[in-house]
Order: structure tokens, then sequence, then C-alpha cells
């Protein structure tokens, strides 16, 4: 943490999402939802609970493959 790492990763997979898609995939979700259900009568934990499971399956691998070498490359430094 103190070497602001995490933050650098959180921000690369934000721009990796948004470059692929995702954050817009799940915008369309969260609209569709909100439209099923009724503008009025949804909450942010109805949105939560729903849009998370998709959210999470549906990062591309290439994504997840990027985060972990860049994790594992962290970890190697930071040992020796």
């Amino acid at each position: 943490m103190e070497s602001g790492e995490k933050e650098r990763l959180k921000e690369l997979l934000r721009e990796r999402l948004i470059e692929c898609g995702w954050r817009d995939e799940m915008k369309t979700l969260c609209r569709q939802f909100a439209r099923k259900k009724g503008r009025n009568n949804v909450t942010v934990d109805d949105l939560v609970q729903v849009i998370t499971p998709k959210g999470r399956a549906s990062i591309p691998d290439s994504v997840k493959a990027e985060l972990l070498r860049r994790i594992r490359t962290f970890l190697a430094s930071t040992s020796l």
C-alpha cells in the first residue's frame, strides 16, 4: 500500500475495463434492470445484487491475466 501499487493497479483495471467496453455493458445492464423493475422501485442494493455476478463473470480473461501478471511482477520485485 505504501508503494502506491494498489492504486496503480486499480487505475489500470479501470482503464482496461473501459477500453474493452465492459463499463458500457454494465451501464446498459443497469439501465435495462431499472426499466424492467421501474425506476422508482430500484435500489442500489438491488442493482448490486443483480449486476455484480454478471459483472464479475464478464471481465475479459485478457484483463484478468494482465492484472495477475502485474501483481506477480510487483510481488517478485518487492521480495528481493
